[in-house]
């Protein structure tokens, strides 16, 4: 044998070895039971490990905050490299069924950005791993008190997911072009016949939750929706929902023949004059589109006269992780008091604290109360009168189903 056969048989020997130990060192941190060790020994676990987060990247704020802080972060507090997998509600339950059906223990995204919908769809096939949110440290300065927070769409989040914000829906309007804009069914609809296409419904998540004050309002009662999913109470008031749009889809944008498929089109579409109405979560989301001068400043946030949905958004971790003790960390990082002082800065992500106040250093407290405050939108407080919960998940999966049979394809 030469010596260059030799030593490339050695090489090889050697990456085996390398191999299979890598291979043993994944195995060990599987089978550790995550729940019966300290937090110490899960940063120890975690530490020079990846982290896989799926999430929606339509925001450029968010896309930010995650980039420029968040993953910087914990690589230099928690040596953990943390990389963003671009996917949502359908995408994620598309990927945990697939994994599932192929018996795959060892996934390819170990936490994801969810709620309601996708939590309830996760829970049905037992996609998610826990509860694991009562092992993470700063999950005892959460609000679990808030209904907003431990319930998720009517369903009781019970430790299974780790509440990350809270935002409420507002609708947006220009004050100079609209300067008394239609704040319930009736007033819109004479509105939208006087302003003909400058008003139209997303086929998104943001336009589906519309649908549901639409519907909240149809039932008569600000809290129409609670409880369990109600086959009969659908029917009825979405048969007067689809009645009232096609009634007046003529004059929608574009005369109702197509409608946006997701927000950042609206909010083109509002920033280019074509419509003077538009919504959104986080209270509008308007401070940072005034600051990029996509939003004229004269944009002002108002309420529903009947409400409008106030929910929170949540991290997941999914059943076959294969680091969860690095997605622990992570999550714990990302409801710190710093993290999450950084999350609420207007000029960035501008997303609301899931954090109870009072139970915060008095450091922290002095530092959440100086805080740089929304120069344009309006507060989560100030919208509180007018929040309605999130009704069961069943609603906003039929109105997808029905929004597309009964309107968009009419």
């Amino acid at each position: 044998m030469t010596k260059l056969h030799f030593m490339l048989r050695f090489v090889g020997f050697v990456l085996l070895l390398l191999s299979l130990s890598a291979c043993k060192q994944e195995k060990a941190l599987q089978q550790i039971d995550l729940f019966k060790i300290d937090w110490k020994e899960i940063q120890m676990q975690a530490k020079g490990s990846t982290v896989h987060f799926m999430m929606w990247q339509g925001s450029p704020a968010i896309n930010s905050y995650m980039n420029d802080f968040l993953i910087p972060k914990v690589k230099e507090l928690y040596d953990i490299e943390l990389k963003l997998v671009g996917g949502q509600g359908p995408e994620i339950v598309q990927l945990v069924m697939s994994e599932k059906q192929a018996g795959s223990n060892s996934g390819q995204v170990d936490m994801s950005w969810i709620n309601g919908e996708t939590f309830f769809q996760l829970r049905q096939i037992n996609g998610l791993w826990g509860p694991f949110v009562e092992s993470l440290p700063n999950s005892q300065l959460i609000d679990f008190d808030n209904p907003h927070i431990s319930i998720d769409f009517q369903q009781p989040i019970n430790y299974m997911e780790c509440p990350w914000s809270i935002t409420q829906f507002a609708m947006v309007h220009d004050l100079e072009k609209t300067p008394n804009p239609p704040a319930n069914l009736s007033e819109l609809e004479n509105w939208i016949g006087e302003n003909p296409g400058q008003f139209t419904i997303s086929n998104d998540f943001s336009g589906m939750t519309l649908l549901k004050s639409f519907f909240a309002e149809i039932s008569g009662d600000k809290d129409g929706l609670n409880g369990a999913f109600d086959e009969q109470k659908y029917n009825r008031l979405s048969g007067q929902l689809w009645e009232w749009i096609n009634r007046n889809k003529k004059n929608f944008w574009k005369e109702g023949e197509t409608f946006p498929k997701e927000q950042t089109k609206m909010d083109q579409l509002y920033a280019n004059g074509e419509l003077s109405l538009c919504y959104g979560f986080g209270e509008g989301s308007i401070d940072d589109k005034i600051r990029q001068g996509l939003f004229p400043n004269t944009t002002k946030v108002y309420p529903w006269k009947n409400g409008t949905i106030r929910n929170s958004n949540y991290l997941g971790i999914h059943y076959n992780a294969s680091n969860k003790a690095g997605a622990m960390v992570v999550i714990n990082y990302m409801i710190s008091p710093e993290a999450q002082l950084r999350k609420i800065d207007p000029s960035g992500m501008d997303a609301n604290t899931v954090l109870d106040i009072d139970k915060l250093s008095d450091d922290w407290k002095v530092k959440f109360e100086n805080r740089e405050k929304r120069k344009y939108g309006a507060t989560i407080e100030e919208l509180a009168a007018y929040a309605i919960q999130e009704p069961d998940p069943q609603y906003m999966i039929r109105l997808y189903e029905d929004f597309r049979k009964e309107v968009i394809e009419k």
